[in-house]
């Protein structure tokens, strides 16, 4: 896969104001032929001291019939979305326009090249974690760290129990709120089972909604209510990072920035 890094290595040959020369900068050049769109791979002159310099080496990464350009503008600094993109055009080459007007392309898109993480989450209420990785994607911020997600998320509205954890998550009966009478069957997690026994006693019959009891792939991420579980390292087997119930979007993108660091470490360790 051929992805450049920074917008600045991508010039756009549509007209020669200079003729055959090219800026210092750029890596690649889209040129437009009467056929369409072709990318091509350039080698400015090192010797030279201009802005502007003579091509010492040029080559075809993708002609006319393999290249396409995608309609809309993207956020270039998402790029697990753009290599979705890519991939979907059967092309073998796809050229982007930012938001901001700037210039990419994906030549010989492959996913797999990206780290994907695991996230667990759970509704109702919001899904705080889930929602905010996907906000962060749209924002560029993963940019760097070539990660790409793969969500799953349970609705604990479909377990049949009697009382729920919280109002926020609007049930009818919930353990904030109403006053177990004993038998009941209940939706929870640690913290709820340690509060029913606290208060109440035994004889609840509790199913854990933890998002942690999902995981079932590593690298994962997962939030949960209990601080002693937050942080990275092994969780049931698996290698992931649990961030707080209310954890900020700083918090969560730095957790899957120090996840990342720390898996690819652990693999590099391992010989992978």
């Amino acid at each position: 896969m051929i992805f450049p890094r920074q917008c600045k290595e991508i010039g756009i040959a549509t007209t020669r104001p200079c003729g055959d020369q090219v800026y210092f900068l750029s890596r690649y050049l889209i040129h437009d032929t009467p056929s369409g769109y072709e990318v091509l791979e350039v080698t400015p002159d090192q010797s030279g001291k201009r802005l502007m310099r003579e091509v010492a080496g040029i080559r075809v990464l993708a002609g006319a019939g393999e290249t396409w350009w995608y309609p809309e503008k993207v956020q270039l600094h998402d790029r697990a979305l753009l290599v979705r993109l890519a991939s979907e055009s059967k092309k073998r080459c796809t050229i982007f326009t930012g938001i901001d007007d700037h210039t990419t392309f994906v030549c010989d898109p492959d996913l797999s090249l990206f780290q994907t993480v695991a996230v667990y989450d759970v509704i109702p209420p919001r899904l705080s974690l889930s929602a905010c990785i996907r906000d962060l994607e749209k924002t560029g911020l993963f940019s760097e760290l070539d990660v790409a997600f793969e969500h799953t998320i349970r609705d604990i509205s479909q377990v049949d129990a009697d009382i729920y954890p919280c109002r926020a998550s609007g049930f009818v009966r919930t353990l904030d709120a109403d006053l177990p009478l004993g038998g009941e069957r209940v939706a929870g997690c640690l913290t709820a089972t340690q509060f029913l026994r606290e208060c109440y006693g035994e004889g609840f019959d509790v199913t854990d909604i933890c998002p942690l009891s999902l995981v079932a792939k590593e690298p994962f991420i997962a939030r949960c209510c209990r601080n002693e579980r937050g942080g990275i390292g092994m969780h049931g087997g698996m290698f992931g990072a649990v961030v707080h119930w209310g954890a900020s979007p700083f918090q969560i993108f730095s957790a899957v920035r120090d996840l990342l660091t720390r898996w690819r470490e652990r693999n590099e360790g391992c010989g992978h």
